[in-house]
């Protein structure tokens, strides 16, 4: 049965990916992770990203989903950890300029999608959860849904966010409603 992307809690993701920007080897993941759940982007957008791209305060870029136009903020986290991935380029010589993709394999090509998955399955070793990188685009939704006290308003947000044609696409893709049934059930006590 071929099953949806399961969310992986935040903090724990975060704590992932800024261990691994401390490991000449698997730096570029840990940056692709702290990116990843700080941006709420799709993998084929993240693959995109230059080294020109992270110059700035925002990125703007054209979603290749759904071709519009998107303006993300960077927050310190991900300004931070950007600092550090490029502190650990310099440490291992690993040669890079503005135009250069971020999210380079130790082969020397993007990282493909499969390939990154395979990764965040090992990284995250559960077997309860269905692990991909859609995980972690799950994971900045929770997030965002969480820090708004899990407000009507704040999946108004996820939804443009997101380019959703409606909140309750929004609630299914966070897994709210199934949520909201299954504890309807332990409040029975």
């Amino acid at each position: 049965m071929n099953r949806c992307s399961d969310f992986v809690d935040y903090d724990k993701a975060l704590n992932k990916g800024l261990s691994l920007l401390y490991d000449k080897k698997k730096c570029v993941v840990g940056f692709y992770i702290v990116f990843s759940i700080n941006t709420g982007l799709r993998i084929s957008d993240i693959m995109k990203i230059k080294h020109k791209d992270l110059s700035e305060d925002k990125i703007t870029l054209i979603e290749k989903k759904t071709k519009k136009q998107r303006i993300i903020t960077l927050n310190d986290v991900v300004k931070k950890a950007y600092v550090k991935l490029v502190s650990m380029l310099n440490a291992t010589n690993q040669k890079f300029g503005d135009e250069d993709f971020i999210f380079i394999s130790q082969k020397g090509s993007v990282y493909r999608t499969q390939s990154i998955n395979d990764i965040l399955k090992t990284l995250f070793n559960t077997k309860k959860l269905q692990i991909s990188s859609h995980s972690l685009r799950k994971s900045f939704a929770r997030r965002v849904y969480q820090n708004h006290n899990e407000s009507e308003n704040s999946l108004v947000l996820l939804s443009d966010i997101f380019s959703h044609s409606s909140i309750a696409i929004t609630r299914r893709y966070l897994g709210i409603r199934s949520e909201t049934i299954s504890n309807v059930y332990l409040t029975l006590v």
